[in-house]
């Protein structure tokens, strides 16, 4: 037997000089050293011999088993050095190399005007009108009656505004004022809400016009509300989202839901008021409609004008996003080309 285990380590010997990589390493450990491999089956035979031979057998046994994996861990250490070397050698990278560019998605410009608006708003105790309040398909009774537009006002006109096929009365709105109507009719004194969503008109469509596009409406109902209530948060808002105060005025105007009524100009950002192509020459340019809440409104939704009082307001968010990045053709927002939006 001693013979015996001397010829199993000698071929295994033969066997890991053959050998040639980490797997060649594993057959030879699982053909000489597993449960099944020839030194265990050796050792099940120790119990055949006798007391001396078990004490000799056993111990030049355990003894060639531990050189055996002694060379084998030796041989280990080796090969994956050796195959770690060549890998990293293969996938070795020039980090001098310029990186691959990768395009990546951004929000839309129309979307991230839209999310600093009521960002502003919010920050100035304005709460966000629910969808089912604001939607894109109304009856002329929010979209123009409760408005205080008459049945004869030229908004009514269908070359103003979609009609619908649903019935003669079901347009697709032409304002986000609409919106006030369904808030007033839900809820009670004190409201501060703004609705922003998109709007349609039947325009012309042109570097200025488009057939549909974004508004932002707000209204602010309480007691004791005052035309400079509504200065002192709208100078606010222009300050806010132009990033410095800039010269504002408050133009004489006229909206059928709103007296007295007013439009907003702000200084020129291109000539600083001097006077350009931009703004006419009048060196202003306008951002939005405001205006006391008609008290014939507040009556139509079961408010006592005589106890409360508030101011509405609407802008276009394409006006204002035109302004702030310098954009000259609003359809420029809706054509979808990769060279514009990526600017932003």
């Amino acid at each position: 037997m001693k013979e015996q285990l001397e010829k199993i380590y000698s071929d295994a010997l033969n066997d890991l000089e053959k050998a040639s990589s980490l797997s060649d390493l594993d057959e030879v450990r699982a053909k000489y050293l597993s449960r099944k491999g020839e030194f265990n089956e050796i050792k099940k035979n120790l119990k055949n011999l006798s007391d001396a031979d078990k004490r000799i057998v056993g111990s030049l046994a355990n003894e060639i088993t531990a050189k055996l994996e002694s060379t084998i861990k030796v041989k280990h250490d080796e090969f994956y050095k050796k195959e770690l070397n060549e890998k990293l050698a293969k996938e070795r990278l020039d980090v001098t190399l310029p990186g691959k560019f990768i395009p990546r998605g951004k929000v839309h410009p129309l979307t991230s005007t839209t999310n600093e608006i009521v960002s502003i708003f919010q920050s100035l105790g304005f709460s966000v009108v629910e969808s089912k309040d604001s939607p894109e398909v109304e009856t002329e009774y929010f979209n123009f009656d409760m408005l205080n537009i008459p049945k004869d006002h030229p908004a009514r006109d269908v070359q103003d505004t979609f009609f619908t096929t649903l019935a003669p009365n079901v347009v697709l709105r032409s304002q986000t004022s609409g919106a006030q109507i369904h808030v007033m009719e839900d809820q009670k004194p004190p409201i501060r809400v703004i609705s922003p969503g998109r709007v349609y008109r039947n325009e012309n469509i042109n570097a200025r016009k488009n057939n549909f596009f974004h508004q932002i409406e707000g209204l602010y109902i309480d007691k004791d509300i005052t035309f400079g209530d509504l200065k002192g948060v709208l100078n606010e808002f222009i300050r806010l989202y132009f990033g410095s105060s800039r010269p504002t005025r408050f133009r004489n105007s006229f909206f059928p839901f709103t007296e007295p009524s007013a439009e907003v100009d702000v200084q020129c950002i291109m000539c600083q008021g001097k006077g350009c192509r931009t703004c006419s020459g009048t060196g202003w340019l306008e951002v939005l409609g405001c205006g006391m809440v008609d008290p014939n409104v507040l009556r139509g939704v079961g408010i006592d004008p005589e106890v409360y009082s508030g101011f509405a307001f609407g802008m276009g968010i394409e006006r204002l996003a035109m302004l702030k990045y310098a954009i000259d053709d609003i359809r420029l927002f809706f054509n979808d080309d990769v060279r514009f939006l990526k600017q932003f």
